[in-house]
């Protein structure tokens, strides 16, 4: 068996030990973002995950407890997808998703934050933002997804979305804002 400590005598085995350990440390850094980039973000689309956006969202909550910032969550759910994936399979509709996902990404500010909560659902965490600004931003995402149409192998589907507004309210936990914003979309389907 050999011996796993070097000798604290022989101070190029001590230098050559060193630099072992500091590229075991730069591997194992590198592998705790690769692991961290798995668990919150989505593997098919360039977003968070749900987990990803719950963490956020927390931070939110607690940064609007502490400073009164406001914000709010836009639970967005994209139709027509279903069409797409029965019409052109699923690999057209993983393509969709990544459309969609690019346009709101490019439909909110940069420190807002957008997720694939599952499915065809998305969510946007708008900070600093009151409820007419929520509104605002949500009108604008619903007119820009219905104002294009999704184009895949030279076939165009139209798509569409009901986008419900969850505000922060004071004592809030993240999962509230979530569900209070997944009711207001599922109000906002029934009502179209």
């Amino acid at each position: 068996m050999t011996n796993l400590v070097p000798d604290l005598h022989d101070r190029s085995a001590l230098v050559e030990e060193v630099g072992r350990l500091r590229a075991e440390i730069a591997r194992l850094e590198h592998r705790v973002r690769d692991l961290d980039r798995l668990a919150h973000y989505d593997s098919l689309v360039p977003v968070l995950n749900r987990r990803g956006f719950i963490r956020q969202l927390v931070k939110l909550v607690d940064r609007t407890d502490r400073y009164g910032d406001g914000g709010g969550v836009l639970f967005i759910d994209v139709d027509g997808l279903k069409l797409v994936n029965d019409s052109y399979g699923h690999h057209a509709g993983d393509a969709a998703l990544v459309h969609v996902a690019q346009m709101l990404v490019g439909g909110v500010r940069q420190s807002d934050c957008v997720a694939r909560i599952g499915g065809d659902e998305f969510a946007v965490l708008l900070e600093r933002v009151n409820g007419e600004e929520a509104a605002e931003t949500a009108a604008r995402l619903v007119d820009q997804i219905a104002g294009t149409e999704f184009g895949h192998d030279g076939h165009a589907s139209p798509l569409s979305a009901a986008i419900g507004i969850g505000m922060i309210e004071p004592g809030d936990k993240a999962e509230q804002v979530l569900i209070r914003a997944d009711r207001a979309m599922y109000e906002e389907k029934a009502a179209a």
